[in-house]
């Protein structure tokens, strides 16, 4: 199934089976879908601010060119799922299941991402600046033109990820003693350092 440009704003499509259906350029701002199954489903351009997801399955899914601003994925399962050229400002992922997941060019900035594994990932153009990422596995992970600029790390595990390539802005010392273990470049050592009042020379 197929709907290109249609208005789905405010619908509940709760725990319905969509499994494979394709939302091209829809309207599904504050549509509900928790409890659906969208295995495979493709979600194209969409605009779905506000939308929920508590709980779905959106098993080898993707997510592609949208904007999924504020919406709430709590719970849901996302593994193998694809997400691509997002807006997902303020969105909540907290407690996702997402193993074998890919994310590229993803707007996540202001985002809720607790409890969620990116161990050995590669992270490009994600932008986490301001998220809180409790207790986030980042173990092994690898970061290219990222920023993590003045995101919650508590509780954040970071052993032998490579940093070099994240926007570690506005970090305090604080949270980069949980990257310990981390690979970060020398210009990285020297803002964090700064905060001492030391000069990297």
């Amino acid at each position: 199934m197929t709907l290109d440009g249609k208005d789905l704003s405010g619908a509940d499509l709760s725990d319905l089976d969509l499994s494979g259906w394709r939302f091209e350029r829809c309207t599904l701002s504050r549509t509900s879908f928790n409890g659906a199954v969208l295995e495979s489903a493709v979600f194209a351009g969409c605009r779905a601010a506000g939308a929920t997801f508590l709980s779905a399955d959106l098993q080898e899914a993707e997510l592609t060119g949208g904007d999924f601003s504020n919406a709430d994925f709590r719970g849901a399962t996302l593994t193998s799922a694809r997400l691509a050229g997002c807006k997902m400002t303020g969105a909540n992922l907290s407690d996702v299941r997402a193993i074998g997941w890919e994310l590229e060019e993803v707007l996540l900035n202001l985002s809720v991402i607790a409890n969620v594994s990116f161990r050995k990932m590669t992270l490009t153009r994600i932008d986490l600046s301001e998220a809180d990422l409790t207790r986030c596995d980042f173990r092994e992970t690898g970061f290219t033109e990222c920023s993590l600029r003045g995101a919650g790390l508590t509780e954040c595990g970071f052993e032998k990820a490579d940093l070099r390539g994240a926007d570690l802005g506005g970090v305090p010392l604080t949270d980069a003693r949980r990257m310990r273990g981390a690979v970060i470049s020398k210009a990285q050592a020297a803002d964090l350092l700064g905060q001492l009042g030391l000069q990297v020379i």
